[in-house]
């Protein structure tokens, strides 16, 4: 995967509940943001998504959406955060 850097990491983790990704994939809809891949696993009723998108065309700057989105996540009841896929990449180095 080439290198960008207008792509977004986004982790939610939380108790399973109806409309996670339904709320999450909204917020970034209507702040054009483009969801380029996404994972999620259920285990038991723990939920946990990975998603990888791209903010080039978004409305918002990247801090004012992360912190949006940990507010969404708050309301739902999960843990969002939301990281630039350099620092990902940077953190996460074997």
């Amino acid at each position: 995967m080439e290198k960008n850097a207008d792509r977004i990491i986004i982790t939610v983790v939380g108790k399973d509940t109806v409309g996670i990704i339904a709320r999450v994939c909204t917020y970034l809809s209507e702040h054009q943001i483009n969801v380029l891949d996404i994972s999620q696993t259920i285990v038991q009723e723990f939920f946990n998504m990975m998603m990888i998108a791209d903010m080039k065309n978004a409305d918002k700057q990247f801090d004012q959406c992360a912190g949006d989105l940990e507010r969404l996540g708050e309301e739902i009841g999960v843990n969002i955060r939301c990281q630039r896929e350099e620092i990902f990449q940077k953190m996460h180095r074997i």
